[in-house]
């Protein structure tokens, strides 16, 4: 597989077509090798527009819908961002690229220590990995972000990790249970002012914490 040619037929053929038209997007896309976050018996289908398999029954986000979170986010050289679910790593590197620092955190230990290294051989100091629950809450390092990416869904909105926005910060989030689901974009405004933006539909796995309800069947 010639690789720089398949990261820029995602792109170009994918990415790009589902309306993500920033540029320093499209290029950490086409720049960022994608195949060194993927597991090694999925390499090949590193630039399919797939949710590739993980572990634990999780896996890494669509090239698309990557795209379209990074758009909305509008990350400035010298935002702080939290991300929530390392996952294999790749967003991370793509979100550091694109700002100042990230604060990565992931529930599951081998997820944290296998992104370790990609990231470290991209040369990016400035991201600190960290293992826990970020639903029962993460102080981190910063007491506020500028961006905030919630790489899983919530079944019902809640307003957690909007108020850890700084003002003026922006937050990423899927909310909604199969087959309705919808990526919002939440903005701080002021103090205890929000403006939240349906951007588009699709289906993230849930969130540990956030889960929908059980359903009885009698």
């Amino acid at each position: 597989m010639n690789l720089e040619q398949a990261r820029f037929n995602m792109v170009e053929q994918q990415v790009r077509p589902w309306e993500v038209l920033d540029p320093r997007v499209l290029s950490v896309m086409e720049h960022t090798p994608r195949e060194q976050f993927v597991p090694d018996n999925h390499k090949q289908l590193a630039y399919a527009d797939l949710e590739i398999p993980l572990g634990h029954d999780e896996s890494m986000m669509r090239p698309t819908v990557e795209g379209r979170l990074l758009q909305a986010l509008d990350i400035q050289p010298r935002d702080v961002i939290l991300e929530v679910g390392t996952g294999s790593g790749y967003l991370t590197a793509c979100l550091a690229q694109l700002g100042g620092h990230v604060e990565s955190v992931d529930i599951h230990e081998d997820f944290t220590r296998a992104a370790q290294r990609p990231l470290r051989d991209l040369n990016l100091s400035h991201v600190n990995l960290a293992t826990g629950n970020a639903a029962e809450g993460w102080s981190g390092r910063h007491g506020q972000y500028d961006v905030i990416a919630v790489t899983a869904s919530m079944a019902r909105y809640r307003e957690d990790f909007e108020r850890q926005l700084s003002p003026g910060g922006r937050l990423f989030v899927v909310v909604g249970e199969p087959p309705a689901m919808q990526a919002m974009l939440v903005i701080r405004v002021g103090e205890n002012d929000f403006s939240r933006h349906a951007l588009f539909e699709t289906r993230l796995k849930p969130l540990v914490g956030f889960e929908p309800a059980p359903r009885f069947v009698f």
